[in-house]
């Protein structure tokens, strides 16, 4: 694997139903919402077809350490409400493969993402500092999986005061915060 490439495979398990996981996952455009602490920007270019495929997305997406991500993603395939599969262009270029499969009252969520490097601090310093940048994809999934856990709460509050006792999802880094990136 050339040092600019990585390959993650990255596991949930969250309680609920397999169709409201796509729908909130599929839903890019909410991303900034509930998944903030790592998608700060996101915008649909063009939209998806009736079979799910086509929607392009472009999106700045950040982890724990100072740098930005520019990231376009193209729905190529759609396995509704089982998941889908996205191709990356930009800062990151590759494939996404995200499967949502039921599992009694969870919903065991995969998502396979192969890509190369583009931005030139990630690919110029992978060769060095490949742990550190898989630390700071780990960071982002377990900030997914807990915002992912909480959107589901708040979807399924019974009234305004049970939605606002649940916490609000996490915040992006410090770091990032600080150095204003996620204006």
């Amino acid at each position: 694997m050339a040092d600019n490439a990585y390959h993650f495979v990255d596991r949930w398990r969250v309680e609920g139903d397999v169709k409201e996981v796509a729908d909130i996952l599929e839903d890019a455009l909410a991303l900034p919402r509930w998944w903030g602490s790592v998608y700060f920007d996101v915008t649909e270019i063009e939209p998806s077809g009736e079979d799910g495929t086509g929607k392009l997305i472009s999106l700045r997406a950040g982890g724990w350490l100072p740098y930005t991500l520019r990231i376009n993603f193209r729905t190529i395939e759609s396995r509704y409400p089982h998941g889908f599969t996205m191709d990356a262009t930009g800062d990151l270029e590759g494939k996404g493969i995200w499967t949502f499969r039921q599992d009694g009252p969870f919903v065991l969520i995969t998502y396979d993402w192969t890509i190369k490097a583009n931005k030139p601090i990630i690919e110029k310093l992978s060769f060095l500092l490949k742990p550190i940048f898989r630390s700071n994809h780990s960071w982002t999934m377990k900030r997914g999986e807990e915002s992912l856990k909480l959107e589901l709460l708040r979807r399924r509050a019974k009234s305004t005061e049970d939605a606002s006792a649940i916490p609000a999802p996490p915040q992006p880094s410090f770091v990032v915060r600080l150095l204003n990136l996620n204006r």
